[in-house]
């Protein structure tokens, strides 16, 4: 489903060993796909947290410890990201949907991202995060990783802001399916699906809004 105007998708994520890198750009490409313009941004590493275990990682971000990652600062970190902006909050003022993707690390978000999230007060304060379409996806490198707990603490930011929550569901069989650690085929499948949904239902939102019934 397409608008007259494009919708306007940001695929906002922090990734410390490259999976959720990955999924994100599973999720822009699925945004693409359903007819939108996309921003693709990284969250940068937290200054408490930089040079923490660099290059001792497994190339997989986890939720046992930082200890068991590639930190951002690390050569395969920044070769993977190089060409990908840092996020701003301008990009959420910008964007009519927003996918968050984050590390699930004991049980929710990865520290930089809650710490790009404190940054939003006075933009959500001033309502630019109402009305907005928001998801997430996750990754926590083990079964036991509660990425359950990860996605419902980003949930819970939305509900503050004020937004309409786009869950993947199980309309399409790869949401059903996607499994936690390394980013496989059904996991990338399932993210794509996921942001080709929000987009869409931004888009029938808009349509709506614009011509109520």
């Amino acid at each position: 489903m397409e608008s007259e105007t494009p919708v306007r998708a940001a695929v906002i994520y922090y990734s410390a060993g490259g999976t959720v890198h990955t999924l994100a750009l599973a999720a822009a490409e699925g945004a693409e796909k359903a007819g939108a313009e996309v921003r693709l941004r990284r969250v940068p590493e937290t200054a408490q947290h930089s040079g923490q275990h660099a290059g001792q990682g497994t190339g997989q971000d986890t939720a046992a410890g930082a200890a068991a990652e590639v930190r951002p600062g690390s050569p395969l970190s920044r070769v993977a990201t190089a060409d990908v902006p840092e996020a701003a909050v301008g990009d959420l003022d910008w964007a009519d949907v927003v996918l968050f993707g984050t590390p699930t690390r004991l049980g929710t978000m990865s520290a930089p991202v809650k710490e790009f999230i404190e940054t939003t007060g006075p933009l959500g304060s001033a309502g630019g995060l109402a009305d907005k379409v928001y998801s997430a996806f996750t990754s926590s490198g083990t079964a036991r990783g509660a990425s359950g707990a990860g996605l419902l603490a980003l949930v819970n930011v939305f509900c503050h802001w004020g937004g309409v929550i786009v869950p993947p569901g199980s309309p399409d069989p790869a949401a059903d399916a996607a499994e936690d650690g390394a980013a496989g085929d059904v996991a990338l499948e399932a993210v794509r699906y996921q942001a080709w949904r929000a987009v869409t239902t931004a888009a029938a939102l808009a349509a709506r809004r614009t011509h109520p019934l």
